[in-house]
């Protein structure tokens, strides 16, 4: 807020019109006073003679500039003039009534405050207005908890109309269409909830435009106060169904009578300061519809789609095996029989969302670095709809048919599945339904949801740049991806062999990119052809660096700049280019991870009679996967372990062979990189070729030149490990960049958590954090099973390995997914909005009617309040006197 006014230095017309549009008078305890958001709102925007008219209006009782004129003194064409301001200002409604233009008060919310806010030129002109619509539902929310029945607030949420259709004792006034169907005038305007929030930098990415309908004597305010412009019932209809789509919710005003209202209201719960009534008090009765959410466990995969809808945070995901009913829920407190004070709010409600319970959830999903739903997408492979099945994939990792063939699968080693043999092969399935696209004749290309101008530029086109520009053009931007090289892929194309990774499949899966809309550029280097600064120039108002980690890591030790001494990624983008020299004779690959495993079998390809592998570490410690290792000595590679490189041996410029000394220990007693030798002990390596594969170094060139953003001392960039964000506050970063070297997976994951930053950054008054859901899905612990009753079924396997599987193996493995979790629901906390239904794909959630209450006329919601409050008072008391009575001598 603004800097307070006291009474002293208060307009006291205003002070009059606050109290007056409050229904309060002045000098009672309950008065309007200076420092009131009801003050605040009107201060800036209404003169002391558009104050002296005002307060001869009336509640919800219209007047004619004529009726008015004789009561505050002025003319009748004053009085219009004036009246008009204050209808444009937002302070009276103002329609037509037989051919005269008739004004009245209204609430404040709904009502003026909204009607205020949604004045743009005001908002801009005096922040105050926004700042003062957002305390008031703060300073006076918590006096309102518990009091209101359910049905009776001022704002009431109306569920989404096809989540109820089965429902048979559904009301003709929890119908979106009825309410469309029945009124002739439509208009649509900004969300004044989201503009407050914009204006105050708290917005929450949910944009404000064309996102509230008013119907009958409101529509007509708003479109001729240039509130709002007028829309056709079908053009009413689209907005609805597009906020449905975009994860909104409805919530109608709630003081017109039974089955009536002027407004539909597509809200979030994340900005919407009605809904805050709900996540930040707990008060949820003053705005639930009749309904709750309603789960049905066997057909629940613990997706997550309705958890991170949900508005209020009402699901969450848990545990279904060996849990063959929903865990009861601790007894909630709530303001029904509570005395509600400040330590029972919620006023973090914005940024501390869960989305799992507190015992865990299915963990594959919670050990996928993205997150994706794996128990969904082998429900539908189960099922054989390999669309929808790749359609919930790409909702978390756009590139499935890529990681099908090089994922870690981090989501088979959580498997619940391991505690009885062998884990589901989750990667299997996923690789056959991304092929089963790659073969389609029509590829799924996700619709773009909207069409924003915003430039936004993408360096670097490896897994993390590729899944930022993917995400950002399915939201609606336009995209440039700039790669230095003279193909897109970054180390997917360059840096991974064709027999573990066929460059088709890459190319394939970028193409989708091309048809979203995302343009390419390759050959610039950003930072030696193009400046961040010249792009911004361009017009490009973000940046998202993903450069990779393309530069081999030196050994310093002597002999390291001698031919045929090669670092192990510039070997694999040589031979990925055909540029690299074939290699004869021996090959020693100096290192013990993935790539080193690549290299080495890439080696033995490009023409060396004999490989072998050098590595500090134990066979038990080399961070290589199992299954490389395995491959490796499959195909005749040696592999030395606890062997660390001395110098390299050179005649003539050219390498001879590497001296080695026996490792005896790699780590110190707290896990940190502290190599220990044997001096004593050494043995001379012969070689034609050394192939340096240690580790990997992000190559930043000119690229943060004239930039606020700083390295890190190993190479990578500073960023906010939230909003990745660097000190450049346009300029995030994504990747290997900001990790150093991790799996595709881990890229893509980042990538994802980069567009959502990137589409706040770029949209006016958006906060980075506020409404973010923090996707920390956590397992549960699968040791404590009992799992003895389960199948024993064998895990498919193909014919030959690298193969993929058959469709009846895929069917046939799918069988063997426990289906670990499913969502649980707070009855209490959910409000019926039926968001969740929206987004779930196996008809595993619904509404049921919980409650059967309607709203009242206004002159009847007064005493409605009075009883239930009197009911409230009546259960704290009983709730009281039923607690156990602690003595003295019961204390500790």
């Amino acid at each position: 807020m603004p800097e307070r006014k006291t009474d002293a230095m208060a307009r006291e017309k205003i002070l009059d019109l606050a109290n007056k549009i409050s229904r309060q008078k002045r000098g009672t305890k309950s008065e309007i006073r200076a420092e009131d958001p009801e003050y605040m709102i009107l201060e800036p925007i209404v003169s002391d003679e558009m104050a002296e008219v005002a307060l001869c209006l009336g509640l919800r009782e219209p007047k004619s500039a004529g009726e008015i004129a004789p009561l505050c003194g002025k003319t009748p064409e004053e009085t219009g003039k004036l009246l008009w301001d204050l209808a444009v200002a937002g302070v009276c409604f103002v329609n037509k009534k037989d051919g005269v233009d008739k004004f009245w008060h209204d609430l404040w919310i709904p009502g003026h405050m909204e009607m205020i806010v949604n004045n743009k030129e005001n908002v801009k002109k005096y922040p105050q207005l926004a700042e003062a619509f957002e305390a008031y539902g703060r300073v006076r929310g918590p006096k309102t908890a518990g009091l209101f029945p359910v049905g009776m607030g001022l704002m009431r949420v109306i569920p989404i109309e096809k989540a109820i259709q089965g429902e048979t004792r559904r009301a003709s006034y929890e119908e979106v269409s009825g309410y469309l169907n029945e009124n002739t005038l439509f208009s649509v305007s900004d969300c004044s909830c989201r503009t407050a929030r914009e204006s105050m930098g708290e917005g929450c990415g949910h944009l404000k435009e064309d996102m509230c309908i008013q119907m009958g004597h409101a529509a007509e305010y708003y479109i001729r106060t240039g509130r709002g412009r007028e829309i056709t019932r079908e053009e009413a209809f689209a907005i609805i169904r597009r906020a449905e789509e975009n994860g909104l919710m409805h919530q109608i005003p709630n003081t017109d009578g039974p089955g009536k209202t002027h407004a539909i209201c597509n809200c979030c719960g994340c900005s919407c300061l009605s809904m805050r009534t709900a996540g930040m008090f707990y008060n949820n009765d003053m705005v639930r519809s009749n309904y709750v959410s309603k789960v049905d466990r066997d057909a629940c995969v613990a997706c997550g789609e309705c958890v991170e809808v949900c508005p209020v945070n009402a699901l969450t995901l848990g545990r279904k095996v060996c849990a063959p009913e929903a865990p009861k829920k601790k007894r909630r407190e709530t303001p029904r029989d509570t005395v509600w004070t400040a330590d029972k709010w919620n006023p973090d409600y914005r940024i501390n969302r869960k989305v799992v319970d507190e015992g865990g959830s299915s963990p594959c999903k919670a050990g996928c670095p993205a997150h994706i739903a794996v128990q969904g997408y082998v429900k539908k492979a189960a099922q054989g709809k390999w669309r929808e099945a790749l359609e919930l994939i790409k909702r978390e990792n756009p590139f499935p048919a890529v990681c099908g063939r090089i994922c870690p699968r981090k989501c088979e080693a959580a498997c619940t599945r391991n505690e009885i043999d062998d884990p589901v092969a989750v990667d299997d399935i996923k690789r056959f339904i991304a092929q089963k696209d790659l073969e389609a004749e029509h590829r799924f290309v996700p619709e773009r949801r909207h069409e924003y101008p915003n430039r936004v530029a993408v360096v670097g086109s490896g897994p993390a740049g590729l899944s930022c520009a993917y995400y950002l053009a399915v939201e609606g931007y336009r995209v440039t991806v700039f790669e230095k090289n003279r193909e897109s892929g970054g180390m997917l194309t360059l840096g991974i062999p064709s027999f573990r990774l066929e460059k088709d499949v890459v190319r394939a899966e970028i193409e989708i990119l091309r048809e979203l809309g995302v343009a390419f550029e390759f050959g610039v280097e950003v930072g030696r052809d193009r400046t961040l600064e010249s792009l911004r120039r361009e017009g490009y108002e973000a940046f998202f660096l993903a450069p990779g980690a393309q530069g081999g890591r030196r050994l310093g030790i002597e002999g390291e700049d001698a031919a045929g001494v090669i670092s192990g990624v510039d070997f694999l983008k040589g031979v990925n280019l055909g540029t690299g020299a074939a290699l004869s004779g021996r090959a020693v690959v100096i290192g013990g991870g993935n790539v080193a495993i690549d290299v080495a079998r890439t080696a033995s390809r490009a023409g060396a009679s004999e490989v072998s592998m050098f590595c500090l570490e134990s066979r038990k410690e080399m961070p290589a996967l199992p299954e490389e290792i395995e491959e490796a000595l499959e195909e005749g590679i040696r592999i030395e372990n606890s062997w660390g490189p001395a110098r390299i041996v050179t005649e003539g410029g050219k390498v001879t062979g590497v001296e080695f000394r026996r490792c005896l220990s790699v780590f110190d007693e707290n896990r940190r990189f502290a190599p220990k030798f044997d001096d004593a002990e050494g043995i001379l390596v012969p070689a034609d070729s050394v192939l340096v594969s240690v580790g990997q170094t992000i190559e930043w060139g000119g690229l943060l030149e004239g930039s606020a953003a700083k390295l890190n001392p190993n190479g990578t960039v500073k960023a906010d490990p939230v909003t990745l964000q660097t000190g450049e506050p346009d300029v995030f970063a994504g990747g290997d960049a900001l990790s150093g070297p991790k799996f595709a997976i881990d890229a893509i994951a980042l990538g994802k958590e980069g567009a959502v930053s990137i589409h706040r950054f770029v949209q006016k008054g958006q906060s980075l954090t506020l409404g973010r859901i923090k996707r920390d899905y956590k397992p549960f612990d699968t040791s404590s099973l009992d799992l003895e009753s389960y199948d024993r079924l064998p895990r498919q396997r193909p014919e030959r390995k690298h193969d993929a599987l058959t469709e009846s193996q895929v069917r046939e493995e799918t069988e063997r997914c426990l289906g670990c979790g499913a969502t649980t629901v707070d009855e209490y906390l959910c409000v019926g909005c039926g968001a969740c239904t929206t987004r779930c794909k196996f008809d595993a959630i619904s509404l049921v009617r919980k409650y059967d209450a309607a709203s009242v006329e206004l002159k009847e919601l007064k005493p409605a309040v009075a009883k239930n409050a009197l009911k409230r008072m009546v259960k704290i008391a009983v709730k009281k006197a039923a607690e156990p009575v602690t003595s003295l001598f019961d204390r500790e």
